[in-house]
């Protein structure tokens, strides 16, 4: 057989790409993959990693081959990550694989935890089986599947989806009295896919304040994401939605070190958890709190509402990756523009004080790495990331 990957090869896995997009928001944190094993030029099995604690993409691949009459003996496996050779949740699929008789593994991208990276295709190359990997879009479009688990093997922090919706005056914000909403309804609906996504959902201070949000994801059956507020006072009011809907979804609440004894006890006995944030600026403790979060097996979180927060995480060079509407409206309004700090109940010579950065301590501009536009809606939604893991 060929030891170079084929445009056969490469539909293969592309096909496998897609089945291991259907475990989305189901899987975290482990990755999603896809797995169709092939033989004669037939396919005779198809799997993906479909929920935490499930069969692997690789197994369910080889019971789908069982299910229907098949022998994968001989075949090839195209699978979207390199196969484990850990024990797990699940034991190590390069067992299965070598057990039942595949000839040759094409692979899309590498694992780059410590546990596997390349450990898995090693133990198949002694057991006789030809591993190829794939470069290009295939390789390409399997890392992007996976930049969450990626980042957090590489970092031990979330990867970081910053939302934002903005009129065409540059406004975040509606006047108050009005519709809270600045995009439009198909809109907002994409918004509650993403939520169901992202392994936490994350607002400061101000946004629950003046909002009272959920923050869950309005989808049947989904699995609901932990929801996060940035706090530092510990100002959350022990009535608020977030509190009253712990049954649906853990809350987080990021504090400083100093915060009111007193509230965080308040908090604490309504059932949210606590999470210190320490460091002298602002970009500091969103290192701090995503380092936390991270040790908790968060690895994505979807960052909405609250242009303080959002200049937080820009300033300490966090978000990975921007999700932004752009609404057809004008809101004729004088508020600063986008994502350049929010009063939340400070002067304007206070907010300007804070949000601009000392000499020399300016957050990096960064150009995005790829972006896209659609429309969604009445509203054009322009996706841009800007690391790669």
């Amino acid at each position: 057989m060929s030891s170079q990957v084929t445009p056969v090869d490469e539909a293969h896995l592309r096909r496998a790409l897609e089945l291991a997009g259907r475990g989305r928001g189901r899987v975290s944190p482990n990755p999603l993959v896809g797995a169709v094993v092939v033989r004669d030029g037939e396919v005779i099995g198809e799997g993906f990693h479909a929920e935490l604690g499930g069969l692997h993409a690789e197994r369910a691949a080889l019971v789908d081959c069982r299910t229907r009459g098949e022998d994968p003996a001989g075949a090839t496996m195209y699978v979207t990550l390199e196969p484990c050779a850990h024990q797990g949740r699940q034991p190590p699929c390069v067992e299965a694989i070598l057990e039942a008789g595949i000839a040759r593994v094409a692979i899309a991208s590498e694992d780059p935890t410590e546990k596997a990276s390349g450990r898995g295709p090693g133990i198949l190359r002694d057991g006789g089986v030809e591993v190829v990997f794939a470069a290009g879009a295939e390789a390409a479009a399997a890392r992007r599947l996976n930049q969450p688990f990626r980042k957090h093997s590489r970092t031990g922090l979330p990867y970081v989806t910053l939302k934002l919706a903005i009129s065409l005056d540059g406004q975040t914000a509606t006047a108050p009295g009005e519709s809270p909403w600045i995009s439009g309804e198909p809109a907002r609906a994409l918004v509650h896919h993403w939520r169901a996504e992202s392994d936490a959902i994350a607002v400061g201070i101000g946004t629950v304040l003046a909002d009272d949000p959920l923050l869950t994801a309005r989808i049947p059956t989904a699995r609901q994401p932990a929801r996060v507020v940035f706090d530092s006072d510990a100002r959350l009011p022990c009535g608020s939605q977030l509190l009253a809907t712990l049954d649906q979804s853990p809350l987080l609440v990021v504090v400083a070190p100093d915060a009111d004894p007193a509230r965080l006890g308040a908090l604490r006995d309504a059932g949210a958890e606590i999470v210190f944030a320490s460091g002298d600026t602002p970009a500091d403790r969103v290192k701090s709190a995503l380092a936390d979060l991270g040790s908790r097996g968060i690895t994505s979180l979807f960052l909405e509402g609250g242009r303080t927060l959002a200049s937080a995480f820009l300033a300490a060079d966090q978000v990975d990756e921007t999700r932004t509407f752009i609404a057809p409206v004008l809101l004729g309004q004088l508020s600063p523009p986008v994502a350049v700090g929010d009063p939340e109940g400070e002067s304007e010579n206070e907010n300007l004080a804070r949000r601009t950065p000392p000499r020399g301590q300016a957050p990096p501009r960064r150009s995005a790495l790829e972006s896209s536009t659609e429309q969604v809606g009445d509203d054009l939604l322009m996706t841009a990331r800007f690391k790669e893991w």
